[in-house]
């Protein structure tokens, strides 16, 4: 007999918890009976089922589900002057949109957080995804008249999403180890670039085919629904610390307080969150001012006209989309590379690519402001060199998480740090942006130049916040070696040998 992974019994089958990593190695107490009987025909697809949950695959299925939460997220970005135009808000209001979507994201984080530590991560998942897809596309019919409640939507949008970003990591880390488990969190990370680019793209697209911008939210909950039923199917479930202790069962969770008070003491972990959140700023702020910002060059370079028409040109959203994408698949991998190369030279690799990248992203992203007024080819320079530098960081934060934290800690520790870089990052940049633009315009309204340099100086603010975040990831470089330390440490303590168990 052998147990799935959520706890089922199944006569005649392989155990779903067989976790491999790209090593070959496997849990000698999840190894299969050799006296297991034949299973019964209605097992037979359950046991072909389970055989298809190989390490691999869930990484693949969970980032396809990780491009689609932001692809959703910034779908609404890609249609921002339409949704402007139709519902006549101020830049003010419109920035509401994305800070009511992370609110709700960061709020909700905790909260899943818990839950992913103690209970069935995948199941989670799947409802949740289920969830913000069936609210996406509700939203999508709901008239202008009614804003207030569009902008609701988009709040119950993030938590959603909110319980994907917080558990879907701990999965990958509970697979794969070292370099394997750096390069499978690399592919998860891409999402983040490549769905936010796919986002501009679909709800550019998608708005011009159908001539109304609402169609744009009505692609993304389809794939949406799709990934939460291949979750459900083909993710595992595995142990947690299983990847890190092969030899060894985790002892029972410690309290959600302690945990809090464990991570709050972590001094990697706490600089490097505040090293996201100003990741978190810049992005947050850029996915939603900078294909308005473009738009505003060219008109003050009269290469294009001011948007008076119903449906708005598009240009700038799939330009920019389309650099976002590339730069996003660039930037992980060249982390990733970088990063592998580097720890043979110094253990304090994972920070110290992150701040260098940080401070060089943050010279180009000046630069934008600098020749976009004459160049916009020359700006879409900078923030193809500026974007693929920042993008190194996603994933290599994410591995930092892993190494410095146990795995029983880990939902936990990736949700607060979720909170966090959304409050101090994204949950006000767009809105703030908007608020010093709006400010900054009040004394010349009708000035088309004016209107682009207000946006401008604005977003300047932006590559003084990468700054910040590249001197905390130095400091996270400080303290790395000795946290990581305490971790393996803390895990030999609460890692105990299999029992066994007659059957």
């Amino acid at each position: 007999m052998c147990v799935e992974s959520d706890g089922c019994e199944i006569e005649g089958c392989s155990s779903s918890d067989e976790v491999r990593t790209l090593s070959g190695s496997m849990s000698p107490g999840l190894r299969s009976n050799p006296d297991l009987h034949p299973c019964r025909p209605g097992q037979k697809f359950r046991a072909a089922l389970l055989k298809c949950r190989s390490p691999a695959a869930a990484a693949g299925i969970l980032s396809f589900g990780n491009i689609l939460n932001y692809m959703d997220r910034y779908t609404v970005a890609g249609v921002l002057l339409d949704l402007q135009r139709n519902v006549n808000v101020s830049r003010q209001r419109s920035g509401l949109v994305a800070n009511i979507f992370i609110c709700s994201f960061m709020v909700a984080a905790p909260i899943f957080g818990y839950l992913g530590d103690r209970f069935n991560r995948k199941v989670i998942l799947s409802c949740g995804i289920f969830f913000w897809s069936i609210v996406t596309a509700s939203s999508s019919f709901i008239s202008k008249e009614y804003y207030w409640l569009f902008v609701l939507s988009r709040g119950l949008v993030g938590i959603g999403e909110s319980s994907y970003s917080s558990i879907s990591p701990t999965i990958i880390g509970d697979l794969f180890t070292n370099n394997s488990r750096t390069m499978m969190l690399s592919v998860f990370y891409l999402a983040i670039p490549l769905g936010s680019g796919l986002g501009y793209i679909l709800g550019s697209t998608a708005k011009e085919a159908a001539g109304d911008w609402h169609w744009a939210l009505r692609v993304s909950p389809i794939l949406g629904l799709t990934a939460g039923v291949l979750i459900l199917l083909f993710v595992p479930e595995p142990k947690r610390g299983n990847a890190d202790r092969m030899g060894g069962r985790v002892k029972s969770h410690s309290s959600w307080v302690c945990d809090t008070k464990a991570l709050a003491k972590n001094r990697s972990y706490v600089f490097s969150t505040l090293a996201s959140a100003a990741v978190s700023f810049a992005t947050g702020a850029f996915g939603m001012w900078i294909p308005i910002y473009l738009n505003r060059a060219q008109v003050v370079q009269k290469t294009a006209e001011a948007c008076t028409k119903e449906i708005c040109s598009s240009k700038d959203s799939l330009i920019f989309g389309a650099i976002t994408c590339v730069t996003g698949l660039l930037g992980v991998v060249i982390g990733a590379v970088t990063t592998r190369l580097c720890r043979q030279k110094t253990e304090r690799a994972d920070p110290l690519v992150c701040a260098v990248s940080m401070l060089g992203s943050a010279i180009f992203i000046c630069l934008i402001f600098v020749v976009a007024k004459k160049s916009i080819v020359g700006a879409y320079v900078c923030i193809f060199i500026g974007e693929t530098l920042l993008f190194l960081n996603w994933a290599i934060t994410a591995d930092i998480l892993m190494f410095v934290v146990i795995p029983t800690r880990r939902a936990t520790a990736v949700a607060f740090q979720s909170f966090t870089t959304h409050l101090l990052g994204d949950a006000g940049s767009p809105y703030l942006i908007g608020l010093i633009s709006d400010g900054l315009q009040k004394s010349y309204t009708t000035s088309t130049l004016w209107q682009f340099l207000s946006l401008g100086y604005a977003l300047m603010l932006c590559p003084f916040i990468i700054v910040l975040g590249g001197m905390f990831f130095l400091a996270t470089a400080l303290f790395f070696l000795d946290d990581r330390e305490k971790a393996e440490k803390q895990l030999n303590q609460l890692t105990r040998p299999p029992s066994s168990v007659n059957v």
